[in-house]
């Protein structure tokens, strides 16, 4: 039986380019990019030029690059660094009913001390309204956090018309890019982006490591302290190995990233046609237009499918996909942004599935998945 994987939004595997440099860095380069002796000289030269890598990658400065363990801990030093930071200034924050945990879960633990959040609603496309956004602005918004892509539908956020608009305020824009680094070119300056978290393990590089950017002039409050690492703002010796590896996907990603969008555009055009002549019913979750989402990711409703026993069942057959949503405890939690996108009522919740392919999968494999996705269905509507 061929496995296929697509399930890319979870974690993609590391691209073999990223493997070789990291062979290299752990024969040759060891020492620790604080040590002032040729072999920490060694490491840090190497620290410096991957900072310069990632800044390139988005258009800023050298400086503005703080590396982290990974998303999670880029979104909790941009919100938590911000609100504190700021927190003379006012106490209220802005988000959306869509954002990563990663985001969520921080923005709930600074209501639990006293600041105000305005969770902004989407519409049924998952789309946040720049409208909503101006409106719920007050004097004492101190932050504003909107992810670029959501990671369970792929749906692009207006991340443009908000940066203008809060940059004309003076507010602090923060974007979670965890999703859309790897697909979309990104501009901090064009899009008046303040704040930018990424993670190399959605690009083909190992887990453990990304970014924060934070732009020039911008204050956040430390969250980790010893020594002064990353000019304080991130103390801890920096994670060299992985980093050298981040800096490689990188490298490799903006060489192939409009072959990788084509690509993507591809595979996710022949599972819709292949669907679609297996007559499989089935309901798109956002927009199927990739104006409005990216190519990578797409979240389907299967009706009267159950999706805890449709994603064994798919498992089972070979395809690796995800609801999007958490899994605790053995059973999987109803999405909170097809919550938001079609209220807590709809039968979307339990039904649909995440796809998210990669630069490995082929078109031929789109026509497998159909494949057994049509057994599936058809055999699971058999025993209703």
């Amino acid at each position: 039986m061929k496995r296929i994987y697509l399930d890319h939004a979870a974690t993609t595997p590391i691209h073999p380019s990223v493997k070789e440099v990291m062979r290299d860095v752990m024969e040759d380069s060891f020492g620790n990019p604080s040590s002032i002796h040729h072999f920490g000289r060694e490491s840090r030269k190497r620290l410096d030029e991957a900072r310069m890598t990632m800044a390139n990658s988005i258009n800023a400065n050298y400086e503005s690059i703080i590396f982290t363990s990974g998303g999670t801990e880029a979104n909790n030093l941009a919100i938590f660094g911000t609100a504190y930071a700021n927190r003379n200034k006012g106490n209220h924050i802005i988000t959306t009913n869509i954002e990563h945990h990663a985001v969520l879960h921080p923005v709930e633990q600074l209501e639990k001390e006293g600041f105000d959040v305005t969770y902004l609603p989407v519409d049924e496309k998952g789309m946040v309204d720049i409208m909503d956004v101006k409106k719920a602005l007050r004097k004492d918004t101190i932050l504003v956090t909107i992810m670029y892509v959501n990671n369970e539908t792929g749906m692009k956020q207006p991340v443009q018309m908000i940066g203008n608009l809060l940059r004309s305020r003076g507010i602090p824009f923060h974007t979670d890019a965890v999703q859309a680094y790897g697909v979309e070119e990104i501009d901090v300056e064009e899009l008046k982006i303040d704040l930018l978290t990424t993670s190399s393990h959605k690009i083909y590089g190992p887990k453990g490591v990304g970014f924060l950017y934070k732009r020039e002039g911008l204050n956040l409050t430390q969250r980790l302290y010893g020594g002064e690492q990353e000019r304080t703002w991130r103390s801890g010796t920096e994670n060299t190995l992985a980093i050298e590896g981040f800096k490689k996907a990188v490298e490799v990603l903006k060489e192939e990233r409009t072959k990788r969008y084509d690509h993507y555009k591809q595979l996710s055009e022949r599972l819709i046609q292949a669907l679609d002549e297996k007559n499989v019913e089935y309901h798109i979750n956002g927009d199927l237009s990739t104006e409005h989402r990216v190519p990578n990711i797409l979240n389907l409703s299967f009706p009267g499918m159950d999706v805890e026993i449709f994603l064994t069942n798919l498992d089972l057959s070979g395809v690796a996909v995800s609801s999007g949503s958490a899994c605790t405890a053995g059973s999987i939690d109803p999405s909170h942004v097809l919550k938001a996108m079609y209220g807590e009522d709809s039968p979307r919740l339990r039904n649909s599935i995440r796809f998210s392919f990669g630069m490995d999968n082929t078109v031929e494999e789109m026509t497998l998945v159909a494949e057994r996705i049509e057994k599936i269905v058809n055999r699971l509507s058999s025993n209703v």
